[in-house]
């Protein structure tokens, strides 16, 4: 297999970590490997991205962000 034939696996540059407990619950979010800080609502996560200059056009894209723990609509603890 060549590597044009090989499957793409990317590593999207937002990472948002699972569900963290706490008043109000928060998850994690990493930005290129770094932790930048504490998401309490997916605007949170936006906000985050375009501190660092990443528009983001669709949550729902893995190659842009990887959800751990839940998707964009999880922020309680289960």
């Amino acid at each position: 297999m060549t590597e044009i034939e090989s499957p793409h696996i990317g590593s999207p540059r937002i990472l948002v970590l699972q569900v963290q407990p706490g008043t109000p619950p928060f998850r994690i979010v990493e930005i290129d490997g770094q932790v930048v800080g504490e998401a309490k609502a997916v605007t949170d996560v936006l906000l985050a991205a375009a501190a660092f200059g990443i528009t983001v056009h669709d949550l729902d894209d893995p190659d842009v962000v990887r959800w751990v723990g839940g998707d964009k609509f999880t922020w309680t603890l289960h």
